[in-house]
């Protein structure tokens, strides 16, 4: 493949956490990046345009939805939701052909909390089937290899009457890609790659067998677990200190003031960081932040325990919940995963440190999710906090990205 820049496409690209480890690797061109939501749509453009120097950053980025493919394919005019484009096959053919399509559709059908909340056992969810558009996209383009990522819940929900992971085996065995027999091999823990956040998400690569002949797709798909992947694993795991502990330290007002046009309750960042400004917090929640995180520094740890956490969540509300709702991260270790659902609390992501009796920033949970800090996150809080959540961290993306890069260069023609 010489020096040629690897060109892919990007679907369900959210904020591009993804795309941005194949853009840091230096090795791939990126085409287009099919998105539907507006605010991931606008970070995509900036981050396109301002750190990768896309100057067609506005017509890469396809704001539309993926399920209405054909016109996704052709373009569409005057849409009162989505506006115009020329779509995605001006993009592809202007590009010289697609090498390598990423990308994994939305996951919440699949992760198990997803399927608690769903008295439908998911049958009727639209975001089962998301990856039959993702499909029709690999079909259309016959790329060299397609990476699909997802939650490890994919592997045992069932909408239907079968479970979905052999309807997607099947699907892309039929339409010419070899994808591992056994896929609980390809469940990643992030934190083995250098990602201070225990996160493990299922990382399916499919290889055209047309491109590199079917003999060769099995002993691939084997190797790139075995071999390819790992051999960017880090010797040790990054922990949370190490991701967020030199930010500037954020403290309680013990009043409230105003910034933007928002109440805030803690002080601002000094010097200034971008998007590291904490959520506003009630004087409960700061007592009851600084109760678990003293309690956790002196040693005592009297709150560690999901029984002695609900008994106080019960004592300082008046309500019972059969989830424990505080959970401080530890400094020594990678955190816990940070959701999408960040944004509706934060209690379960407090800050370890006593002095600062508060959950995490937008670019706290942005580092944890290893985005560089040149990234500007643009929109609500609500907004930010879902897309990063959503995000495959770019730190992770990059080695996987290296990998494939390495494996088309070992069997491409």
């Amino acid at each position: 493949m010489g020096n040629k820049k690897i060109k892919s496409i990007d679907l369900f690209a959210g904020c591009g956490g993804l795309m941005d480890g194949f853009e840091q690797s230096g090795k791939y061109e990126t085409l287009a990046a099919v998105e539907w939501e507006k605010g991931p749509c606008r970070n995509l453009r900036n981050r396109l345009r301002d750190k990768w120097k896309y100057k067609n950053a506005d017509d890469m980025v396809l704001q539309f939805d993926i399920q209405r493919t054909d016109e996704l394919f052709v373009g569409w005019e005057d849409d009162e939701n989505y506006g115009s484009s020329e779509g995605l096959d001006k993009l592809v053919s202007a590009g010289g052909g697609l090498d390598v399509i990423i990308g994994g559709p939305p996951c919440q059908a699949y992760s198990i909390a997803g399927r608690i909340r769903d008295e439908h056992n998911m049958k009727n969810d639209y975001r089962n089937y998301l990856f039959e558009s993702y499909l029709k996209v690999v079909k259309k383009y016959r790329p060299k290899l397609f990476v699909f990522e997802n939650v490890p819940g994919i592997l045992s929900a069932q909408p239907g009457d079968r479970p979905i992971i052999e309807i997607i085996q099947k699907s892309f065995d039929e339409a010419g890609y070899y994808v591992l027999s056994d896929l609980k091999d390809a469940i990643i823990d992030f934190t083995d790659y250098g990602v201070p956040q225990k996160r493990k998400r299922i990382i399916i690569i499919g290889f055209s067998k047309e491109y590199f002949g079917e003999e060769n797709c099995k002993e691939m798909a084997e190797r790139f677990y075995t071999e390819y992947l790992p051999k960017y694993k880090t010797e040790k795991k990054m922990t949370v200190f190490e991701a967020i502990g030199d930010l500037p330290k954020l403290y309680p007002l013990g009043h409230d003031e105003k910034y933007k046009g928002k109440r805030i309750s803690h002080s601002l960042p000094e010097p200034y960081v971008a998007n590291h400004v904490a959520r506003w917090q009630n004087d409960r929640d700061i007592s009851i932040f600084r109760l678990l995180t003293e309690d956790i520094e002196s040693g005592r740890e009297e709150y560690t325990s999901i029984e002695a956490l609900k008994a106080l969540y019960t004592e300082r509300t008046g309500k019972t919940s059969n989830v424990h709702k505080y959970h401080v991260i530890r400094w020594d270790e990678p955190s816990n995963l940070i959701p999408a659902h960040l944004y509706k609390d934060g209690l379960r992501h407090i800050h370890p440190d006593s002095a600062q009796c508060r959950s995490l920033t937008i670019r706290e949970a942005a580092r944890l999710q290893t985005f560089d800090d040149a990234y500007i996150f643009d929109g609500s809080n609500v907004e930010t906090y879902k897309m990063i959540g959503n995000a495959v961290p770019p730190k992770f993306a990059r080695k996987l990205a290296d990998a494939v890069a390495d494996i088309l260069k070992d069997y491409g023609k």
